[in-house]
């Protein structure tokens, strides 16, 4: 984690392949859109995990809408992982996750992975 003090050169054309601009990231009409969709992972026998939407609670199971294809399925409560709101996508440093949970990291490996970054840390 860098201090208040450490200088960034940005024009260091290595640069890329480590950060993103956060800014594109932090902007709060995105932030708020993510918050109403109750976004969380669910576990898919192909995928390891997939993004859905909350849309109601049945004891211990949760009615999710997976994002993808748009299809309706019972989940247990247990089996939910919670997602990271946007701010956090491609972040640097994983223990920075606010959601420290097995699809947060696997999404975050691939994300980084995708887009040419480095994805060891």
């Amino acid at each position: 984690m860098a201090d208040s003090e450490t200088k960034v050169d940005r024009s260091d054309p290595d640069l890329k392949y480590l950060s993103v601009d956060r800014n594109v990231f932090n902007d709060p009409a995105t932030q708020a859109e993510w918050t109403q969709k109750r976004l969380v992972w669910v576990p898919h026998e192909a995928h390891g995990f997939v993004s859905a939407s909350i849309k109601g609670e049945r004891g211990d199971e949760v009615e999710v809408e997976i994002v993808e294809t748009g299809r309706r399925q019972l989940v247990a409560r247990d089996d939910i992982q919670k997602m990271n709101p946007p701010k956090f996508d491609k972040v640097e440093d994983m223990a920075e996750l606010t959601c420290l949970n097995e699809a947060s990291v696997l999404h975050n490996l691939k994300d980084r992975y995708y887009s040419g970054l480095i994805y060891v840390s």
